[in-house]
């Protein structure tokens, strides 16, 4: 069968951008192609040591994974969740890759350079992480790799270096995956997720910025998210249109509410599209994200972690063989092995 392939960034102050943008399409998808592709749903936890290193890893695993239970994840024999860290296959992987990517490529890399900037110097990890991202992809025969418009480019990266690879050494190594047009496509999305601050809808929402209603993080009391929709920004023009140009926080709720209530965005915008009344399409929003978010942490706390951990033993078992196989191709191919 062929691969779907996610991860979810270790954290417990993860963001409603975080659910609508990752979590609940990929539960969405999940659900509904399971039963005909290996869903890999694995644990980034080296990508989280890059930025935070404070003993929190083992306790956010559990939670993150309780994330996607929580949405309504449909368990079956092809779902695997595992732990990056546990899988020492991916660094191996990555060190590889590393002799076959550029520094010119990592350069490029946006994230890299918003992260980097105004600093005189930052850790190697922010650098090359793109390259252990590859690996994660690669080491699966992932075809179908969900992820939002921020992380476009390190999808092509990897199509890139699978490329790349299979070319200097004239072997199908990799699985090349689906190009970005394909893979939103296959998601039923023709454009990325990105939900954007409700204080300021020119930037995506951030668990960072310093305005509190800019964001709602899942842990939040649903009022509190209800309130904060309520006050997001808009703008004056009076009128409902989808258009992140002119009316980006408009366009910001429509696309929320489209998430939430799990229809087409041409639906939503077609249901709401001239009305002049803001307030009643705050309200709307409003109630379904207080609602979701209610339901929502209820069920994250009555999943006991002993589940949790069987689920990633099981899910380990099932990868760690197909990862050391795939690094060790690869390997021979160097000449190392």
């Amino acid at each position: 069968m062929k691969t779907i392939l996610t991860g979810v960034r270790v954290n417990s102050d993860l963001h409603l951008g975080h659910f609508l943008g990752v979590i609940l399409p990929l539960t969405r998808l999940a659900n509904k192609h399971s039963k005909d592709y290996n869903v890999n749903i694995f644990i980034p936890d080296l990508h989280t040591i890059i930025s935070e290193i404070d003993g929190t890893i083992k306790e956010n695993t559990l939670l993150s994974i309780k994330y996607y239970l929580a949405a309504g994840l449909e368990l079956n024999n092809n779902i695997h969740f595992y732990r990056q860290s546990y899988i020492p296959a991916h660094s191996e992987m990555t060190w590889l890759l590393n002799c076959i990517a550029t520094v010119g490529e990592l350069k490029r890399m946006t994230q890299y350079k918003d992260k980097s900037a105004g600093k005189d110097s930052v850790n190697a990890g922010i650098f090359d992480y793109p390259v252990l991202m590859v690996s994660d992809i690669l080491l699966y025969d992932a075809t179908y790799v969900p992820v939002g418009e921020d992380q476009f480019q390190h999808l092509e990266l990897a199509r890139n270096l699978a490329l790349r690879v299979n070319h200097k050494f004239n072997q199908d190594i990799f699985t090349v995956p689906a190009n970005t047009s394909d893979q939103m496509k296959f998601m039923g999305n023709t454009d990325g997720v990105r939900i954007r601050s409700l204080t300021n809808p020119e930037k995506k929402m951030s668990k960072s910025d310093p305005a509190d209603n800019s964001k709602i993080l899942l842990s939040e009391s649903p009022k509190a998210a209800q309130k904060k929709i309520m006050s997001a920004t808009t703008d004056s023009l009076g009128e409902i249109n989808f258009d992140f140009k002119t009316q980006p926080g408009i366009s910001n709720l429509l696309q929320i509410n489209a998430l939430l209530e799990d229809k087409p965005l041409d639906e939503m915008i077609k249901t709401w599209q001239g009305n002049t009344r803001y307030g009643d399409l705050k309200k709307s929003v409003a109630k379904n994200v207080q609602d979701i978010l209610a339901d929502f942490q209820a069920k994250v706390t009555s999943i006991p972690d002993e589940t949790v951990l069987e689920l990633l033993k099981s899910g380990e078992s099932y990868a760690r063989p197909l990862a050391e196989t795939k690094l060790l191709r690869l390997q021979s191919a160097f000449g190392l092995r």
